[in-house]
């Protein structure tokens, strides 16, 4: 007999038990598509479906508390002497609900400006203060070619309303959760109920010394740190939205009176969908990140390189910005918690079973299709049913979930890392 367990508070999620959804885990559902068409129309950059081409007047936007955000605009940058018209923007077209802006500092903005904190206090409350609701914009932009006819790349925008919130944490270790929660202007003037889909990951771990390079081709392959641990630096984990590994960035945080900000070593990663989507001439991107915070929220920047992986020559360089702004309307919070209360089990065992991957492998390869489906599909559509199920056998329930994930692996041979686990 399977056993049987109540729901849960979504903050227990992360070591709750799940229920069964078997007998309903077939097929696409309706809140799946709806997903699909919320990535379509907001277009943002490290989502796994089609993106909508749209071209962008490039105006000013005046600064202000609240406005509409169809008048959200991305900015013609590092081409001053060409014309708007010659390289029009791409990216998402989204049409959303007005936002307001907040403008006091946060809970844990204020709890970094206390002066008698250590070195790793401070990077564990920087770390913290990435959750909240946001309005994200992503912007990218290629700044110099590296060959004799070369002509800039179209310049790349889009945004949307997001909530990160905590999956797990402990001293050593910190998980955020990012999940797209987006209202729609309605015919009345009002707003839409919200569209919500789970989104990417992030992982923060001190002192790591296990990490995962990107090779290519979707290949990832296992390392121990030679500087056994790095002292002081903090490992950021990135994960695509079906869980999959996308890249790990190696840096420190520093402190100063007016910011914080934690800046990578050079490391590789896959080519994100608003470059793989249209672009065939490089396979690898190699470059540095940083992430500082504000009063009010962060920014994300990236300095990257294209790299051809067979001749290994860098083509072009590209500059991004992304900007999360903290709002306090809409409110994003009871939709996402709804979400991961009703399928956060489900997600649960998906991460379980890239642990026990990334713990067993010394390398791996990623189908990027199987059967013609995604592995995202597949895992946005079971989710989907299991929040409507009642029962659950724990155990089947992980045998399951990695049985969905295998087809898509190609594995190397075995290690024994038990002196090494991943988180």
């Amino acid at each position: 007999m399977p056993a049987t367990h109540s729901r849960q508070h979504p903050s227990q999620y992360s070591t709750s038990q799940q229920r069964n959804p078997y007998d309903s885990l077939v097929g696409y559902s309706r809140t799946f598509f709806i997903s699909l068409s919320l990535l379509a129309l907001i277009g943002i950059n490290a989502c796994a479906v089609s993106q909508s081409e749209a071209n962008t007047e490039a105006q000013q936007p005046k600064m202000s508390d609240k406005r509409p955000p169809t008048a959200i605009v991305s900015q013609n940058f590092a081409w001053p002497f060409m014309s708007a018209d010659a390289l029009p923007v791409r990216g998402g077209s989204t049409q959303g609900a007005e936002v307001t802006l907040a403008l006091n500092a946060s809970e844990h903005w204020q709890k970094l400006q206390n002066s008698q904190l250590t070195g790793k206090q401070r990077d564990r409350l920087a770390i913290l203060a990435l959750q909240g609701t946001f309005r994200t914009s992503f912007q990218f932009t290629e700044v110099a070619g590296f060959y004799a006819d070369y002509t800039p790349s179209r310049p790349y925008f889009s945004w949307g309303t997001e909530y990160v919130h905590v999956l797990q944490e402990s001293e050593d270790f910190i998980s955020l959760q990012h999940t797209l929660v987006m209202f729609f202007a309605s015919s009345d003037g009002g707003a839409s109920q919200p569209m919500v889909m789970k989104h990417w990951r992030q992982d923060w771990q001190y002192q790591h010394e296990l990490h995962f390079d990107y090779k290519g081709k979707n290949t990832w392959v296992k390392h121990v740190s030679v500087d056994h641990p790095r002292e002081g630096y903090w490992t950021q984990s990135v994960y695509q939205v079906d869980d999959s590994p996308r890249y790990q960035a190696v840096g420190r945080w520093q402190h100063q009176p007016q910011f914080s900000s934690w800046q990578s070593d050079n490391f590789t990663r896959p080519l994100p969908r608003r470059e793989f989507s249209v672009r065939n001439d490089y396979e690898i991107m190699q470059g540095t990140h940083s992430i500082t915070l504000t009063p009010t929220g962060w920014i994300h920047q990236q300095n990257n390189q294209k790299l051809q992986q067979q001749s290994q020559k860098i083509i072009a360089q590209e500059m991004g910005l992304n900007r999360y702004q903290r709002i306090i309307d809409p409110a994003l919070e009871a939709a996402a918690e709804q979400y991961w209360y009703d399928t956060g089990r489900y997600w649960q065992a998906v991460r379980a079973a890239w642990l026990a991957i990334m713990n067993s492998e010394d390398a791996f390869q990623l189908r990027r299709k199987v059967d013609n489906n995604f592995l995202f599909a597949k895992h946005f559509s079971q989710a989907d049913a299991f929040a409507t199920s009642t029962d659950i056998d724990v155990d089947e329930l992980n045998r399951f979930v990695l049985a969905t994930i295998e087809p898509y692996i190609i594995r190397a041979a075995p290690i024994d890392n038990s002196e090494n686990k991943l988180e």
